[in-house]
């Protein structure tokens, strides 16, 4: 097992240098992108909504689509599954994670939380085209990696801060919890009163601090955390946008309130985990993602946005609980605006996940160049007139390698190492190919019980 996980290192090391030492296609060109958009969705693995698809596409995923059995570390052989519309309960903090992927051998999701053999094994199945008719269509027409990894076997929270700072400044990933001392409020960031697990750079112990990134430029006691907190400022891809004037968006659920008791997507925000975005004019960036089809409609896309499901969108998540069809449907809506609007021949948009959810994949995580360790792979989708057709990229990498795919086409310094040395998706793009043209997208009526929203569970890790 041990041996399985050292494979999978060297090759994502070897694999990273190759790329470094030639010079490809896309690299060579002058980029047309003027527009970047990354669709943030939640909690799936590649072979959770691409395996089955990949199935159908054999030479589009070598590593093999669906396996017919998938033998766990109990000795149990297990045939996947086809998933229910409502996305199974399954428990996804960094001790599932790192349990699942059972270093690399990628066979104990028997032992993680809502995939017993009680429950069937819950986890290791997936949807097949015709239930993700929207993500199957874009797959078939343009580019996909197989190969990007989430950055850290991490929940929700750690995904939305290595999306931004391609590292967790010393967190360890797990959704944050209110303290004792303190009456909690809305969502997770720098104004939620919560706590989260952090880990000193130079070892120690595991401790207790502020949910938040803090900026000690501001004035603000503890750099904008509600207490004390031994975390330093770390700078984001919105830090470098910003400093080089150029246009950026988090399209979310920029206010804690939402209907009600509960902060629809508010937890899935990026801004308030960071002092600087939540506390200066940064703030104005931060919008309502029921916004973003009417701005990509219309011409109004800034150089760089990210959007997750905030509002009545959070129904659209595909968080564990929730409805794939609505998800699916929501997709396409995302895309169909990008694609059918103005600056679509200026424009790429990266679909991806957060983290796996945490559902079956297949393939051994590696690491990252500082050392960390990946998480378990997520679909992505590259959407855009040079995407080239039909096409697989096969470099390994993480969303790490979206935040060096921006740096290098605004010309952007590097956040971290893991950034600088991540593969770009060089290969995905052909800038003087016939630019690929729209296609439809399609919306189907949602089952009965799609309407339920349960934030409470999605607040949660597990």
């Amino acid at each position: 097992m041990v041996r399985t996980r050292a494979i999978a290192v060297l090759t994502a090391v070897a694999a990273g240098l190759s790329w470094l030492a030639m010079t490809s296609t896309a690299s060579a060109q002058q980029s047309p992108i003027q527009h970047i958009v990354v669709l943030y969705l939640e909690n799936h693995s590649f072979d959770n909504l691409l395996g089955f698809w990949c199935n159908d596409h054999p030479r589009r995923c070598p590593d093999g689509g669906m396996p017919t059995l998938v033998k766990l570390s109990n000795g149990a052989v297990v045939r996947p599954g086809v998933m229910p519309d409502i996305v199974p309960k399954v428990a996804h903090s960094v001790a599932a994670e790192q349990t699942a992927i059972h270093r690399g051998s990628m066979d104990g999701w028997q032992k993680v939380q809502g995939c017993t053999v009680q429950t069937g094994y819950a986890c290791v199945g997936g949807y097949t085209p015709q239930q993700v008719p929207n993500l199957a269509a874009l797959a078939k027409q343009f580019a996909i990696s197989d190969r990007t990894f989430s950055m850290a076997d991490s929940p929700s929270f750690g995904g939305h801060l290595y999306a931004v700072m391609a590292q967790l400044d010393g967190f360890l990933g797990n959704n944050p919890f209110p303290g004792r001392a303190f009456t909690p409020r809305s969502g997770w960031g720098c104004d939620s009163r919560h706590l989260a697990q952090w880990r000193p750079p130079n070892g120690g112990a595991t401790v207790r601090v502020p949910s938040c990134v803090p900026d000690y430029r501001l004035a603000k006691r503890n750099g904008g955390a509600f207490e004390r907190t031994p975390v330093q400022h770390a700078p984001t891809i919105l830090d470098r946008l910003s400093a080089a004037h150029l246009s950026w968006r988090i399209y979310g659920e920029p206010k804690p309130s939402g209907n009600g008791t509960l902060a629809y997507g508010y937890v899935w925000d990026i801004c308030p985990s960071f002092a600087d975005c939540l506390y200066t004019h940064q703030k104005r960036n931060n919008v309502a993602s029921s916004s973003f089809l009417a701005d990509a409609r219309s011409g109004n896309l800034p150089n760089f946005s990210i959007v997750t499901p905030g509002g009545q969108d959070s129904r659209f998540s595909e968080h564990n609980g929730f409805s794939i069809t609505a998800g699916d449907n929501w997709l396409g809506q995302v895309a169909s605006a990008v694609m059918h609007g103005p600056q679509w021949r200026h424009t790429v948009l990266f679909i991806t996940w957060d983290d796996c959810g945490c559902f079956y994949d297949q393939v051994p995580p590696g690491v990252n160049p500082d050392g960390t360790a990946q998480g378990p792979r997520t679909p992505l989708i590259i959407v855009s007139p040079y995407a080239k057709r039909g096409y697989t990229d096969r470099t390994p990498t993480t969303f790490a390698g979206i935040l060096a795919y921006t740096e290098h086409t605004f010309g952007l310094n590097p956040l971290t190492i893991n950034d600088q040395k991540a593969y770009p998706f060089s290969n995905a793009f052909d800038y003087h190919q016939h630019r690929q043209q729209a296609l439809r997208v399609v919306t189907r009526p949602l089952p009965p019980d799609a309407y339920h929203v349960d934030m409470r569970q999605a607040q949660q890790g597990s």
